[in-house]
């Protein structure tokens, strides 16, 4: 197991370091000059030239990486050019709300998609089976953006039941774990949660229809196992892939809430990168996304171990 881990460890640095080429590759590939957001317009050339030495855009491309890159093992992402403040700081604040929020929004997906895959997975070809097939494709179909629009109708502006917007009545540094806080956390969750729904009920249906097609199955029946028995072998079965699909679900979450947070106003990573792409912030754009790549890298490698663990029968070369 410890060779296992050194050699997935490994093969892990390289894609960290594509990684990291690519996100500072596209990010300056965008059409525009990032200092314009801070610069007034009648300034002086001499000024130009001083903010470019500053942020270090006076120096070639690959001197730039090489220097970002050494700075970003030290923990240092460099100064956010729209607020002046360290991206570290401004990405940690960020990535602390988007954890909060996809932890449970990743939670109530997996709850949810197990119960509706299991179901399908038990009673297929039956109403119920197309029923919870149709939830989830619905789930993945429908447009979160929207999703999230409808639920503030309804449940703030009708019903008057949940706020609308924000992390709380303090704002997100004075975050606790209370009610007052976590119903500001109930309508965006349940946005996000919609697609590893989907996503983890298809998976997790068609696992149970293989694992009942198998001749263990019929051996442990004709063994005289009760019903309790062979479910809890399914569940055995079945929870590898299943663990493995929501901790890669995790993962896009992270990633791809940005919409979602920016029809919440939620403080997270999403909200953050949406701020730096309108003030082109190159170092906080820049930032925020190689943090958010080396946790999706990160998570990639913990399923690998926990599928690992779980499950000895899978063979890694």
């Amino acid at each position: 197991m410890i060779q296992f881990l050194l050699r997935r460890i490994f093969y892990t640095l390289p894609i960290m370091l594509g990684v990291a080429l690519v996100c500072f590759a596209l990010v300056h590939l965008a059409p525009g000059d990032p200092l314009v957001s801070i610069l007034p317009p009648d300034a002086s050339q001499q000024l130009q030239e001083q903010l470019r030495k500053l942020y270090g855009f006076d120096r070639s491309l690959p001197e730039q990486f090489m220097i970002w890159i050494w700075r970003a093992v030290q923990g240092d992402l460099g100064v956010s050019i729209a607020t002046s403040r360290p991206v570290m700081d401004e990405v940690l604040k960020a990535v602390g709300n988007t954890l909060r929020l996809a932890a449970l929004a990743t939670l109530i997906g997996f709850v949810f998609g197990c119960l509706f895959g299991f179901v399908a997975g038990y009673f297929q070809n039956s109403w119920v089976d197309k029923a919870a097939s149709f939830t989830a494709v619905l789930g993945v179909s429908v447009p979160h953006y929207w999703l999230g629009m409808v639920l503030v109708i309804i449940f703030s502006s009708i019903l008057m039941w949940l706020p609308a917007s924000g992390a709380g009545p303090g704002g997100s540094d004075l975050w606790q774990w209370n009610w007052e806080h976590i119903k500001h956390m109930i309508l965006p969750a349940l946005t996000m949660s919609v697609i590893p729904m989907g996503i983890i009920s298809r998976t997790v249906r068609a696992l149970v229809a293989e694992i009942l097609a198998q001749e263990f199955i019929v051996g442990l029946r004709a063994k005289g196992l009760t019903d309790l028995g062979v479910f809890l072998h399914v569940v055995k079965n079945a929870a590898p892939t299943a663990l493995a699909v929501m901790g890669l679900q995790l993962g896009y979450l992270l990633g791809g809430s940005i919409l979602i947070e920016t029809v919440f106003a939620w403080p997270g990573t999403g909200f953050l990168l949406n701020s730096a792409i309108f003030q082109r912030d190159l170092p906080l754009l820049q930032g925020t996304i190689l943090v958010l790549a080396m946790f999706f890298v990160v998570l990639n490698l913990l399923v690998d171990v926990v599928q690992t663990l779980l499950d000895p029968r899978i063979a890694r070369g």
